[in-house]
């Protein structure tokens, strides 16, 4: 287990969202990315969540009173997986890009076969 401060961990996942490629991450529509401590208590090893209506599902009423898509990243499962800071800044970039994938329709199996799961 790794310990790192809460802003060192927000300052990792800054920086993965920072690798995404500008011409996609200007495609990134309507999304905030938080950091939670923990993940859902039924799903205590998740490493992050997407929550949301992908691109690739939105119809063209989308976007009239809807909320934000949420990208979720949980501190305290990827510290706990972690030996070491770069495996925290590492695990951090391939969760972000997983789930901000999601966003663009990326289902998991596709993510697995691309080598982000």
């Amino acid at each position: 287990m790794v310990a790192m401060s809460r802003a060192d961990f927000e300052r990792a996942v800054e920086e993965a969202l920072g690798l995404i490629p500008d011409d996609l991450a200007e495609l990134v529509d309507n999304v905030v990315v938080l950091v939670e401590d923990d993940p859902p208590p039924d799903e205590p090893d998740l490493l992050g969540l997407y929550d949301g209506t992908a691109l690739t599902d939105r119809g063209s009423d989308w976007g009239y009173a809807d909320l934000p898509d949420r990208v979720f990243i949980f501190m305290n499962p990827t510290l706990a997986m972690c030996a070491t800071e770069k495996e925290v800044r590492d695990e951090v970039a391939v969760t972000v890009i997983h789930e901000i994938a999601h966003h663009f329709g990326i289902d998991d199996e596709r993510l697995h076969e691309l080598g982000w799961a």
